[in-house]
């Protein structure tokens, strides 16, 4: 990623944006209502970047739709830009990429994995802030009562539950008969 910029692109569930600079991924925007919001949502969330072709993430972008999809997509080999992303948030976001597709985490099961068993509030806090929902899959992690919990993205729960679809993370089979605190 020589340069950087943000662009917009079609997926099987909107148009998304996606935001890049030298050292890697800085964004990625889940579908708004039109172009013109999800353009103006990403110049807002990067004033210091300006529109580009996305040419140089071409790759990251033919990730996102195979996985939109419903391909099984490792992210892992994309580069994340953690410029200003606090340790805590940092750790939260690495634990949240290791989540196969199609599998979910409860918040409290994510705290207990960075051995901070009382903060399960704060992860959910932290993957509100999730610059790079999809790549860092925030949509995989539960309540523990068996609800979806929050989702900070455009469209809410509802988009996070069309992404756990996506996945087969709904299938009967993959749910839970008994939702624990630590599962």
């Amino acid at each position: 990623m020589a340069s950087g910029g943000f662009a917009l692109f079609d997926t099987p569930i909107g148009i998304c944006g996606i935001a890049w600079t030298s050292h890697g991924l800085c964004g990625l925007q889940l579908p708004e209502p039109d172009r013109e919001t999800a353009l103006a949502r990403l110049a807002r969330r990067f004033p210091a970047l300006e529109p580009a072709a996305a040419d140089e993430i071409a790759a990251v972008i033919a990730q996102v739709n195979a996985h939109l999809a419903g391909e099984a997509v490792d992210y892992a080999r994309v580069k994340l830009d953690f410029h200003g992303i606090h340790a805590f948030e940092r750790a939260v976001y690495t634990a949240a990429r290791a989540i196969p597709f199609g599998e979910t985490r409860t918040y409290g099961a994510l705290a207990g994995q960075l051995g901070e068993p009382q903060a399960a509030q704060a992860v959910g806090q932290a993957l509100g802030r999730n610059p790079w929902p999809i790549i860092v899959p925030c949509h995989r992690i539960t309540a523990a009562d068996g609800k979806t919990g929050g989702f900070s993205a455009a469209g809410g729960v509802a988009t996070k539950l069309k992404l756990l679809e996506i996945e087969g993370a709904l299938a009967v089979e993959r749910l839970p008969l008994f939702a624990t605190p630590d599962s």
